[in-house]
This record gives C-alpha cells, structure tokens and sequence, in this order.
C-alpha cells in the first residue's frame, strides 16, 4: 500500500478471548477508524447477507437458519470437524470480507484506521495492507475463563478454537506493539491512549505532514 493513497493503517489483532473489541472499542472512541472484520462477516452472514447463496450452495440447508442468515453452532460444528469444510468456507468469505474491508479503509475520513482481523497472523494477506500491527495479550488461562464466561462454551471448546488460531508466541513474534490486557480495563485504556499518540504521530508523518 502506498502511504499516500489511503489513510495510515493499524492492524490489531489477537487470540479470542484477548480483548480486541474492548482494544477497537477504545481506538474508535479517541478519533480512529475501525473497519471490523468480523462485524463485515456478520453482515455477509445475515439474513439477505451476500455471502449465504454461495454458502448454502455449498453446504446445504442445514446450515441456514430459518431467518435466512447463517446457522452459527451448525456451522461452527461442521468447520471444526472438516478441515475441508473450514476451507471452503474460507474461500467463500475471505475475499468478499478482503474486498469489503479495503473499501472501508479506503474511505474511511479519520486520521488513521484500525483494520481489526482476529486471523490477521495467519493470513498472507493483511500484513502487505497495513502499516503497522498491534496485537492484544494476555495469558491463556484468562483467554479459556473469559470465552467460558461470555459464550457457555465449555474449557475444551474454547481451546478448540484456540488451536485453529496462531499460537501466542506466533502473534507476538510479529507484532510491532503489544497491549498486555491480562489486566484491568482502565490499564488497558491507558496502553491504547499511548498507542493513540503515536499513531496519530506516525500516520502525519506517512502524509508528509
């Protein structure tokens, strides 16, 4: 991406449970941008959502629910057990989820956006669109207790999920900052005002400002 073209982007990123939203929540209400990737899949899986032809033309209707959008549990069940299946419903969503998050970015009229991407990591194509990657951290017990918590998931499925995930060192070997959220929420707050700073420093500076 060429720094003049769009605006300055911030990848965030981290495993399920780390506190993204709260991270994305937080950059959203000092001024960035956030084009959520995984808010664009709930809207292409909703009811009418533009993705759910080709879904139920490749799964059948066992994985619609009578609203018309996506049976979540049904095809979580089904991704998880088929490698396959998690493959081509990938290759269903991830370009139309690419395509829509680049406009968002393009348009976006802040001076810097967050590109929020839960598998940013283990994708090949995200780090060549951003300009820099934040990830959130936090133990994995605190991951497994929070998404036990929020979701009635028991222990062994929530790691489940986590293994299909990049492993935490993978996420933190890459990343250029890191926001330890294993903490309180105001100390959380705190990491994102100063992150705020300096993106708003680096992303003049990418304009030539």
């Amino acid at each position: 991406m060429s720094a003049g073209a769009r605006p300055y982007v911030v990848g965030l990123t981290g495993g399920i449970g780390s506190g993204k939203s709260a991270a994305a929540d937080r950059f959203a209400a000092l001024g960035a941008a956030v084009v959520d990737t995984d808010q664009i899949a709930h809207q292409l899986t909703a009811p009418g959502g533009a993705a759910m032809p080709a879904i139920e033309a490749a799964f059948g209707a066992g994985v619609v629910a009578a609203d018309g959008a996506l049976n979540r549990p049904a095809m979580r069940t089904l991704a998880f057990e088929d490698t396959a299946a998690r493959k081509r419903l990938e290759a269903i969503l991830h370009p139309m989820i690419r395509d829509e998050s680049e406009r968002r970015c393009r348009c976006a009229a802040a001076p810097y956006v967050i590109l929020a991407v839960p598998l940013l990591v283990e994708s090949g194509t995200y780090r060549e669109r951003i300009d820099r990657l934040c990830v959130v951290d936090c133990p994995e017990a605190v991951q497994v207790a929070r998404v036990m918590a929020r979701s009635g998931l028991d222990a062994h499925q929530v790691r489940a999920i986590m293994a299909a995930q990049a492993t935490r060192e993978a996420r933190l070997a890459v990343a250029d900052d890191v926001v330890d959220n294993a903490g309180t929420v105001a100390a959380l707050q705190a990491r994102i005002d100063a992150l705020h700073v300096g993106y708003l420093a680096r992303a003049a500076r990418a304009k030539g400002l």
